[in-house]
């Protein structure tokens, strides 16, 4: 399984907002579910999303997308929106979890079981000369980014990994990731597309 952790800096931790961009750029995280987990007429069953919400009123939250038990969902953002809104304000909708987490406990959980983790950062290791198992985790930033000493701590359990010089959006990012594991699986098992 492939997991793919979002930090958000200022994302709200409850339903009180107007947009998901008033929810303290909850629409990076709306993009970063539709990427990691949705295709073409479907979506990957061996993806999950993990967003650390760190915005008001009660940081932090982790939201967990799990992408085999998520069902009864568009892509479009008033979608969403609306299902961030019930879950962050205590409903619950099928495939999302709301817990109340912080991204340092999170790892160290993760780092226990010995899944593969990698922090996006420009000068780490080029994705393409990684030799990916069947489970990773890759953590990004937002628009504002990781926390030093947040980014520190998942460096005790991690590398850095790098797609270049060029810094992409974290959506871009994800998609890049999800299409070098998908070309990764395919020659792999000697696949054809």
């Amino acid at each position: 399984m492939y997991e793919f952790v979002l930090y958000s800096r200022k994302g709200h931790t409850d339903g009180q907002f107007k947009t998901l961009l008033a929810g303290g750029r909850l629409d990076i995280v709306y993009q970063c579910i539709i990427t990691s987990i949705f295709t073409s007429h479907g979506h990957r069953h061996d993806v999950k999303f993990h967003g650390f919400l760190n915005g008001p009123p009660k940081p932090p939250i982790h939201l967990e997308v799990d992408g085999d038990k998520l069902y009864d969902v568009r892509l479009d953002e008033r979608t969403w929106e609306h299902i961030l809104k019930k879950v962050l304000d205590g409903g619950s909708h099928a495939g999302i979890l709301i817990k109340k987490e912080s991204i340092q406990r999170f790892i160290s959980d993760k780092a226990k079981s010995g899944v593969d983790i990698f922090v996006l950062e420009e000068r780490g290791r080029n994705i393409k000369k990684v030799d990916f198992k069947d489970s990773a985790i890759f953590f990004l930033g937002d628009h504002i980014g990781i926390p030093k000493k947040d980014e520190k701590f998942m460096l005790r359990f991690g590398e850095k990994l790098s797609m270049g010089k060029q810094r992409y959006l974290a959506a871009s990012c994800i998609d890049i990731i999800n299409y070098t594991l998908d070309e990764h699986i395919f020659s792999k098992y000697n696949m054809k597309r």
